[in-house]
């Protein structure tokens, strides 16, 4: 089994989305001849970690509860994408990590604010003491280990309540 890659005909397994998995590399979003599902029916979610491991593993969980996932192992071009609207879909969602080389999530989300101010986000930290650095930014901090469970079921939350808000 590839996952979390996509197996290609005489080609074998390779990264989702035909990007690069490094920390400067490009947003790696679906290949669009292999996705799983349409982005009209669909919630797109950002998901921002610079451990690929980890990245892999959520992006797996939130494909299979039905999620188009555009992972990005770097925060600062995440928010290239943002200003230069360069997504393959609008986002619905964020999920990031805290600690990250370049940029913490926390830098991440006041520069993210600037740009979405009322995109649900989602903190995913080790470090309960991170927590206070979110005051104020209206995000949803959550603290490692977290079960796949825990990381759905707050996501639909966070999504309801943006639309309930916009309704």
């Amino acid at each position: 089994m590839c996952e979390p890659y996509v197996s290609q005909p005489d080609r074998g397994c390779s990264p989702q989305g035909n990007a690069k998995i490094s920390a400067g590399g490009p947003v790696n979003s679906i290949m669009k001849d292999n996705q799983q599902m349409t982005l009209g029916t669909s919630f797109a979610v950002l998901l921002i970690d610079d451990n690929a491991i980890q990245a892999a593993t959520r992006q797996t969980i939130l494909r299979r509860a039905g999620y188009y996932v555009i992972a990005a192992l770097n925060p600062v071009r995440a928010l290239e994408q943002f200003q230069d609207d360069a997504f393959p879909a609008p986002i619905t969602a964020v999920i990031t990590d805290h600690t990250m080389p370049g940029m913490s999530g926390a830098q991440f989300v006041r520069e993210l604010r600037k740009l979405q101010p009322h995109l649900p986000v989602m903190v995913i930290s080790g470090l309960e003491e991170a927590e206070q650095e979110y005051a104020g930014l209206d995000v949803r901090f959550l603290l490692k280990p977290l079960s796949p469970d825990l990381l759905l079921s707050h996501l639909r939350f966070l999504i309801e309540q943006e639309q309930e808000g916009a309704a």
